[in-house]
């Protein structure tokens, strides 16, 4: 059976490829069309049947960071930790940037009203997000990479002090080297 940390620490490597994959679901089939010529492209987004990505991300990223949090919490006292706290960290300065940076630029440009012509700053603006957006969502493949990575870390041999312990030795491992799951 699996311990709590491991549960954690596979529950938040899923739920961030679920971030990767979407990223790199928009960044195949939905950026480049939004971006190709608006305001004339932004057609996606608005009216009564637009589409509505944010609904996805509000649910995601709060379950990621929560179980983000979890499994480090969970994995405070072995050599997980700091892997965990660099996914952690960086993914949370991802959202604040997001939160800066993206999601407002990205509104504006999908809120232009329709016209049937090209705003060729807006093609300029379109471009430069898209470019950045591919930096951010590279970065998230890397930390994707990191946790993933962190599953198959052999933790640590911590060792307890032990009176009552038949070879006298003192210590006895709380978990073994080969353990690649930690339990």
């Amino acid at each position: 059976m699996h311990s709590l940390k491991n549960v954690l620490l596979i529950l938040a490597s899923i739920s961030f490829i679920c971030v990767l994959g979407g990223a790199v679901y928009e960044h195949i089939a939905v950026i480049p069309t939004w971006s190709a010529a608006p305001p004339r492209s932004l057609s996606m987004y608005q009216g009564e049947y637009g589409l509505h990505p944010e609904y996805f991300w509000m649910a995601i990223h709060p379950v990621t960071l929560l179980l983000l949090i979890g499994a480090l919490i969970t994995n405070w006292k072995n050599s997980r930790r700091k892997h965990i706290l660099i996914v952690l960290g960086t993914y949370f300065l991802i959202l604040v940037i997001t939160t800066i940076y993206f999601v407002p630029e990205l509104i504006s440009i999908t809120h232009t009203p329709y016209q049937d012509n090209v705003d060729e700053s807006l093609v300029a603006r379109s471009s430069q997000w898209e470019m950045l957006s591919i930096i951010r969502m590279l970065v998230l493949a890397v930390l994707c990479y990191i946790l993933l990575s962190t599953l198959t870390k052999m933790v640590e041999v911590v060792k307890i002090n032990s009176t009552s312990h038949s070879s006298g030795s003192g210590t006895a491992p709380l978990a073994y080297p080969n353990d690649s799951l930690g339990g």
